[in-house]
């Protein structure tokens, strides 16, 4: 056959291979065969030959029939109405007195995946499921499972599932190894009860286990792994019975066997026989390190999971995962967290000088993963953390770049592990502060820094250092120089009164970051409003660094020990996360819960991220999906959230703090600037600090309907698009009717728009604003492609008894009952005739018509 791909042919020689084709010479129609085999191999459309190919289907000669069925796999897709004209061969070949045309046929027919023959399929299928030859048998018994793909109710109507289970009990282990995996494949597929697993069907693949091919154990192995036994004696018995595998030369023989040892390990009590299993489990996973590359890592990856289950399974063989010189990269990457998680007090010694030297490679990455899992070994051992920061500490002392800031980043996480213990290494780290080029180093650099500032005499010098090129640092370092700055002010104001006075003006007004922003403004506040409340926030204790080496929660553990051996265990995550199955039973529910365990899983592998990172970052998400279509529900998640993000809500400050406050205040240079007015209508947002979008806007009525009228102008030198706008919750619950819609504003051009307003009860907040007691701020946000922004406007009283406005009773006196003291004014109105209810309503109306009602 090879010699036919010699002369690839010529184009447009269809017509004389439809000739040759036709010809009554055996030797040219089989030669003609070939040809076009090799013209579709080589991807030329031969499709026009279906019907002359067809034709060539009932030869005697067996190579001829291959390659017209090969033909007709390959193209009865893009032909299904011609590929009905070859069901009566098939059927007939179905009857054919050689099995291996018999089972030819089968296949062939199982594989042509088109509706229209699958009808016809039936009752060949029928007569090869109980034909008298095995081979045949085992071959039908796949085909009833590439059918079930094509029309599953055709499988079930037909009765194929029932006669599947019956031949659980067949003879042949080929045909038992067949049915278990065309059962099994039937199950995943939509029919979760299909294979019926008994005491008795148990029984019967035990006894053909040892008689199978390897990849029929795989598939009976898999099986029995979801079968739970009704006692322990018949578990135990089942773990006699595959415990012989586990010396099995297939890879996938032994670790399918170890799924069925581990999951019935937990129904057996007895500790004897547990502790005799667990140790038989040892020898046949190192065994498996030995082989090659591509196979030690699926190994890797699946005693990951094993040890965390069972971690007593190697506890003995942590010299087995040693790095050596000429493995790849990937695969020394996952024997660095095996070793993480075997090392044990005994064996601690060993394992650092591993690291040490795996510290002194070439590869990077390889590097700083090592120097990271030394930090991982403190964590995780106590009485090794002193040894572990001293090996730290060396490898600082050799003044490779990337050890040392890989080094500073671990041993942050030590001393939030060990707090007030190891804080001795400070000074050495600070010694290459002027090495530090990698952002994480950084941020961790910081937070040492402010963490520790009144133990450390030059804190300001060492923080002012990396202030100077604070606008070029990444969001990630600002964060932490913002918060070690407010840290050390808070410890030693003296000395950091003009500092954090710089950075929270640098980062309120020339930030275009709103994470780095916002949290800047909370400071601001915290600081002006109650210090006694922001030492207690800034300075308060954090929460300790956890042992990460049991990285896959609890119920993903279980699942994925469920799937030793397959890709979940490889990937470490369940098997709906990344294959979509016709038919599947998963929803999408079960598809995000599967990858909740990621998130965790990421969270503990960097355990050293800023929880008050996380806390600026995930609202300003929020904000800025504000536009997208969602349901209802999570409409109102979202809406909660940002009221979250554009709340300043804090509990009234007493009279002691607020003169406190006012202290301070003074020192750090007086309150926030306030938005000025200019124009037309007030302005909210001023060019400067909305990167190029100014915005002007009031609250007004037309014609007894509450808006608010806003108008936007483009002063920058692109275009103003994607314009969003969100009112927090307010004292009179003034919510937007409608979302705002405008279009796309060019530079230089403005666009005024007005939205309507509503009462929306549930967006009613009667708290005081900080700073605000009065209650009649409204506090809004606004995003573009030009970024997020929060800004103040003030609800007039003309807008509060706006006739399209009302309270019913029940809601009036609830929120006048509701207001805080703190919100109450005393103001004398002499003369005011507060006995005659008209002549205040008539007062009121004078005074609301003077304020300018209904005046555009």
């Amino acid at each position: 056959m090879s010699n036919y791909f010699k002369d690839q042919g010529k184009r447009g020689e269809n017509a004389e291979l439809q000739e040759e084709l036709a010809s009554t010479d055996k030797n040219k129609k089989r030669d003609a065969v070939k040809k076009v085999i090799r013209d579709m191999t080589l991807g030329k459309d031969v499709a026009g030959l279906f019907t002359a190919v067809v034709n060539c289907m009932m030869t005697p000669n067996l190579e001829v029939r291959k390659l017209v069925y090969l033909y007709l796999i390959n193209y009865a897709k893009t032909q299904p109405d011609l590929a009905i004209m070859a069901v009566n061969g098939f059927v007939k070949d179905c009857g054919d007195p050689n099995p291996i045309i018999r089972a030819l046929a089968v296949r062939t027919m199982g594989c042509i995946r088109v509706q229209q023959i699958s009808e016809y399929l039936c009752e060949p299928l029928r007569r090869a499921l109980k034909d008298s030859d095995p081979y045949v048998r085992k071959t039908a018994a796949i085909c009833v499972a590439k059918l079930y793909e094509i029309s599953p109710d055709l499988v079930t109507d037909q009765g194929f599932i029932d006669t599947l289970n019956d031949m659980l009990g067949d003879g042949n282990p080929m045909v038992v190894s067949n049915a278990v995996a065309a059962l099994a494949e039937i199950s995943v597929r939509g029919t979760p009860k299909a294979l019926v697993l008994k005491n008795s069907t148990v029984t019967k693949l035990l006894n053909v286990l040892n008689e199978c091919s390897e990849w029929g154990q795989v598939f009976i192995l898999d099986v029995l792994s979801s079968y739970t036994p009704s006692d322990k004696t018949e578990a135990v018995n089942i773990l006699e019975r595959v415990k012989p595998r586990l010396q099995h030369a297939n890879s996938a023989v032994v670790l399918s066997t170890t799924k069925v040892i581990v999951k019935l390990l937990d129904i057996v009590t007895d500790s004897e026989v547990v502790r005799t299993y667990v140790k038989a489990l040892g020898p046949p996973l190192v065994t498996l390190m030995s082989n090659e590359a591509e196979i030690q890592y699926v190994a890797l990856r699946n005693i990951i999971l094993i040890c965390q289950k069972r971690p007593s399974v190697l506890s003995n063989e942590v010299k087995v995962f040693f790095c050596k010189y000429n493995d790849p990269i990937y695969v020394k990457m996952e024997k660095l967290d095996v070793l993480v998680m075997l090392a044990n007090e005994n064996n601690i010694e060993q394992v650092l000088m591993e690291f040490m030297e795996y510290a002194t490679e070439i590869d990077c990455e390889f590097v700083c993963k090592a120097v990271r899992c030394i930090g991982r070994c403190a964590i995780k051992l106590q009485g090794a953390a002193e040894r572990c920061v001293n090996v730290l500490v060396t490898l600082i002392q050799t003044k490779v770049n990337y050890v040392v800031q890989e080094a500073i980043i671990v041993i942050r996480d030590i001393f939030r592990k060990y707090p007030n213990k190891y804080e001795s290494v400070i000074g050495t780290l600070c010694e290459n502060l002027d090495t530090l080029d990698n952002s994480e180093a950084k941020a961790s650099m910081v937070w040492i820094i402010g963490e520790y500032a009144e133990r450390i005499d030059n804190a300001g010098e060492l923080l002012d250092g990396f202030l100077e090129s604070f606008s070029e640092e990444t969001t990630a370092v600002q964060l932490q120089l913002l918060t070690a700055t407010v840290k050390l002010f808070l410890k030693r104001p003296q000395i950091a009164q003009e500092m954090v006075k710089r950075v929270l003006a640098l980062v309120t007004h020339e930030s275009d970051n709103p994470d780095v922003r916002d949290r800047g403004y909370m400071y601001w506040r915290l600081l002006s409003t109650n210090p006694e409340a922001a030492k207690a926030i800034v300075l308060a204790d954090k929460p300790t660094i956890e042992d990460d080496t049991n990285l896959i929660e609890a119920a993903l553990l279980e699942d994925l020990i469920g799937n030793l051996s397959n890709l979940a265990s490889v990937y470490h995550k369940r098997p709906t996360a990344f294959i979509d199955r016709k038919k599947a039973n998963d929803s999408m529910d079960d598809y995000e819960e599967a990858e909740e365990p990621d998130s965790a899983q990421a969270t503990a592998k960097h355990p050293q991220g800023s929880r008050e990172q996380e806390s600026a970052k995930a609202p300003v998400v929020d904000m800025l999906m504000l536009d997208d279509p969602v349901a209802p529900a999570t409409q109102a998640v979202r809406e909660t959230k940002l009221d979250d993000l554009l709340s300043l809500d804090a509990p009234a400050p007493t009279q002691s703090a607020r003169s406190q406050g006012a202290d301070l205040l003074d020192m750090l240079g007086g309150p926030s600037p306030a938005p000025a007015s200019s124009g037309q209508l007030p302005t909210l947002l001023a060019a400067d600090k909305g990167n190029g979008m100014e915005m002007h806007g009031a609250i007004k009525q037309v014609n007894g309907q509450l808006g608010y009228e806003l108008e936007f102008k483009n002063v920058s030198s692109t275009v103003l698009n994607g314009i969003n706008f969100q009112m927090n919750k307010n004292l009179v619950g003034l919510a937007l009717k409608a979302p705002l819609q405008t279009p796309d504003v060019p530079p230089g051009g403005s666009h005024r728009v007005t939205v309507a307003l509503a009462s929306d009860p549930s967006k009613i907040e009667v708290k005081p604003h900080a700073g605000n007691a009065g209650g009649n701020v409204v506090q809004l946000a606004v995003k573009s492609n030009l970024g997020v922004f929060y800004l103040t406007d003030s609800i007039e009283l003309a807008a509060m008894t706006t006739p399209g406005f009302s309270l019913a009773p029940n809601v009036y006196m609830s929120t006048w009952q509701n207001l805080p003291a703190e919100n109450q004014t005393v103001k004398d109105l002499s003369g005011f005739p507060m006995n005659n209810p008209n002549a205040i309503e008539q007062a009121l109306q004078v005074s609301m018509g003077r304020r300018g009602r209904g005046r555009f």
